[in-house]
């Protein structure tokens, strides 16, 4: 979900801009760009970002400055990992937020819900499929992808409404009465999505997706 920055004081929102600020930096300081340079990498890390800013256009509105979207966090971050993931959430959502005539206060509240946590999630998700359960082609795309999605999905709206509560604009009370009624609506669509998307790919273009090998997830299983 995102969220308008005007429902938040000074004081909490400069203390997000010097989050997003932190975790821009390691991403950028972390990120593998020479991965970029191999053949049509460029270009499919250009066209994810294009799909996130089209996808993040596509919105419902809840309450006064609430509205909700698919996130894609949980693909972005299987395809390139957490630093570039993080990148590219940035560079969407700046766009977003131009197209849309928001200021830098709803983008750096919104950067924690749709970006930082899904994604991180996403990453720390990845790691504990990895080491828990076989290494087989079903478990990475159900595992790692339907339900990590569904699972960063809930996170993210569970963090707004607690930041929201945090800001005064609403109560926990109205929140569940007027927003979490439309959780299942929401993130069951999130799974649905970032499921069979990373399943496509896997199958058919499995070298933009980092996370995966066919020796690993497939030869010999």
């Amino acid at each position: 979900m995102e969220l308008d920055g005007e429902l938040f004081s000074d004081a909490l929102l400069w203390w997000f801009a010097g989050l997003y600020g932190v975790v821009l930096l390691v991403a950028l300081r972390l990120a593998p760009w020479g991965r970029l340079a191999r053949d049509g990498q460029l270009h499919v890390f250009l066209g994810a970002i294009v799909a996130l800013i089209v996808l993040w256009h596509i919105r419902a509105h809840l309450q006064p400055g609430i509205s909700f979207h698919l996130l894609g966090a949980t693909v972005i971050t299987l395809m390139f990992g957490w630093s570039m993931a993080i990148i590219m959430a940035s560079i969407a959502l700046l766009a977003v937020c131009l197209n849309a005539g928001i200021g830098w206060q709803g983008y750096v509240v919104s950067f924690l819900t749709v970006a930082l946590v899904p994604i991180t999630l996403s990453q720390i998700s990845l790691v504990l499929v990895r080491s828990w359960l076989p290494r087989q082609f079903f478990v990475y795309v159900l595992g790692n992808g339907f339900f990590t999605a569904w699972l960063v999905g809930y996170a993210s709206g569970y963090l707004a409404m607690q930041l929201l509560v945090l800001s005064g604009a609403y109560t926990m009370a109205e929140l569940e009465v007027t927003v979490m009624p439309f959780f299942p609506l929401m993130f069951f669509p999130e799974a649905l999505v970032n499921g069979w998307v990373i399943t496509l790919m896997v199958v058919f273009c499995p070298t933009w997706v980092y996370s995966f090998s066919d020796e690993q997830y497939i030869h010999g299983k």
